[in-house]
């Protein structure tokens, strides 16, 4: 070779991309534990054994499998033995961490129930979860303390009333959340109870949608009300200037570690078609969904790739078989909705929300509230995606006894700004992911704040959401919160590790749709925690233009006054 000419190189290969587990291209094998176990055995067969084998054997007699896996199909998580502390949560094994108890969820679509099924749902709280019930932000109902030797017992209970746990956890279609006041309320668009009771019939329960990548999130209402931007997918309610009412498509949304808003396809569906879409966008994610990386397992990676325009496109060429129709977006809302307070209904009627904090109630609450409600001349309660309750159908003359009476079961009906604002998840009571306790803390933060800012509650006209979460998954929603605290270990000004937060300012929906600020390296501690609200809430009220929100403020505010 001439000393001139240069030696030849390989031509540069093209980097060959890992397949993502995506059904529709042919990648089946399972890739991670997860798939491995839903392959082996579909996870709605599990109820079979908990009935015929677990509940006659005991905890000991569980299957791993099925213990930290299939149990979630039926609304069942192991929960944390007492006495670990957070800063042991990542470093134990998951059988290190489990007690001989569950976490058991009843899913509640729409959350509506009736005053006969509360009766029954606080009953079975009384007798087999030592009284305890939370309202969760999926308008939900969670139990602990649950013993598997009871779960016949209690299904047939839930059951007998019309109730159900099939598929509240697991990577399945989990409970469709749905407007509170449905039906009811002045301003709402359309009703969306028919198609949340269609897709109910239709998808939950089925095998041909129990094995998806991951869980999924969905919501329809006629109101802005049920946070349609965090969902896997959510159906609005929208007039469309020639087709009149119905919903506005939204894909791709979620919270945990990986934040996304959901996308608008720009599509209106009718009332009618709103369970075809629904399948349409749940067939997609089963079948392109991202199954290799449990981290990416869920829709809103799917939708960020490839955009909201080829979504619609795979969806309506491949499952609808049809083209929809395009539509404008929903109004947004200038104050969240929350439905707290005494409001008129459409019929002449009342509705009162009220707010116990953080969700935190009991079977024995819960049982003297359908007593109260059936007192009043209702029988119908609903749960709200902020964890709080509503009672339906009050005629004028009772609303003033009613309140009084949920006042004293400690459901507040005209709540200070902190107790209305404040959401929790479980925490480190019950939760095994958990690093901080969550739901004690809210209670003291409202104590505390209801105590030490009562002299500026008039500057404060709308609530500061607060939102308190015990790990970084977000089940409390931390990053839409006007303040955002996400639990972790800190270190004291004595060098002690001890529970603390890392905060996030700023967050919200609607108007302030958006994830927050977080401050480089601060960090508050558990006793810190109601000094630094305070601090900042002052700020705030102190420095704030006229009518400016929360979130506004804390875009522009100076670093130092949010510290």
């Amino acid at each position: 070779m001439s000393p001139t000419t240069p030696p030849k190189t390989a031509p540069a290969r093209t980097p060959v991309r890992r397949g993502e587990g995506q059904w529709a291209l042919g990648y089946r094998e399972p890739l991670n534990p997860n798939e491995r176990s839903k392959k082996d055995d579909n996870p709605l067969h599990v109820r079979d054994r908990i009935e015929n084998i677990y509940a006659k054997g005991g905890f000991d007699s569980i299957d791993p499998g099925d213990l930290r896996g299939r149990f979630r199909w039926y609304g069942l998580y192991t929960q944390r033995k007492p006495g670990i502390d957070g800063g042991r949560t990542a470093t134990l094994e998951p059988e290190e961490l489990d007690d001989e108890y569950f976490m058991l969820r009843i899913r509640i679509d729409g959350g509506a129930v009736t005053t006969q099924q509360l009766q029954v749902i606080g009953e079975v709280s009384q007798t087999y979860a030592r009284d305890t019930a939370d309202i969760t932000d999926r308008q939900n109902i969670q139990y602990h303390w649950i013993r598997v030797e009871d779960m016949p017992t209690i299904w047939a209970k839930l059951e007998g009333a019309g109730l159900t746990t099939m598929e509240a956890c697991g990577d399945s279609p989990r409970v469709i959340l749905g407007s509170p006041v449905a039906g009811i309320a002045e301003d709402e668009i359309i009703d969306g109870t028919p198609a949340i009771e269609e897709i109910k019939r239709r998808f939950v329960g089925d095998k041909a949608f129990s094995n998806l990548p991951r869980k999924f999130k969905s919501a329809v209402s006629g109101l802005p009300d049920v946070a349609h931007e965090i969902h896997d997918v959510a159906f609005v309610g929208v007039n469309h200037p020639e087709h009149g009412p119905g919903f506005d498509v939204w894909v791709g949304g979620g919270l945990s570690t990986n934040p996304m808003i959901g996308q608008r396809l720009g599509a209106w569906v009718p009332l009618d078609e709103v369970a075809d879409v629904y399948g349409a966008v749940i067939s997609v994610f089963r079948d392109y969904g991202y199954r290799r990386l449990r981290h990416r397992a869920r829709i809103k990676f799917l939708v960020k790739d490839w955009g909201a325009a080829k979504f619609r496109e795979v969806m309506e060429e491949k499952y609808l078989g049809r083209k929809m129709i395009d539509g404008p977006a929903p109004e947004v809302p200038a104050v969240p909705r929350d439905h707290i307070g005494v409001h008129k209904q459409k019929d002449g009627k009342f509705y009162v929300g009220a707010a116990p904090i953080a969700g935190r109630v009991s079977g024995s609450v819960l049982v003297e509230v359908a007593k109260a409600v059936e007192r009043a001349g209702s029988n119908r309660v609903t749960f709200t995606p902020q964890q709080k309750l509503v009672v339906l159908d009050v005629p004028e003359s009772e609303v003033p006894a009613l309140q009084d009476e949920l006042s004293k079961l400690g459901l507040q009906s005209e709540p200070s700004v902190w107790r209305r604002g404040v959401m929790a998840c479980t925490g480190i009571e019950f939760c095994k992911l958990a690093i901080v306790n969550t739901k004690d803390r809210a209670l003291d933060l409202v104590q505390q704040l209801e105590t030490r800012l009562v002299d500026i509650t008039d500057g404060v006209t709308a609530p500061i959401s607060v939102h308190l979460n015990g790990c970084p998954n977000s089940c409390a929603r931390i990053q839409t919160a006007d303040i955002g605290l996400k639990g972790q270990i800190v270190t004291d000004d004595d060098g002690n590790q001890v529970e603390g937060f890392q905060v996030h300012l700023g967050g919200g929906l609607g108007l302030d749709a958006g994830f927050g600020r977080k401050l480089r390296g601060h960090k508050v501690t558990g006793a810190e925690l109601p000094d630094y609200v305070e601090r900042v809430v002052r700020n705030f009220v102190a420095k704030r233009e006229q009518d400016e929100r929360f979130a506004q403020w804390v875009t522009r505010a100076d670093e130092a006054d949010l510290r």
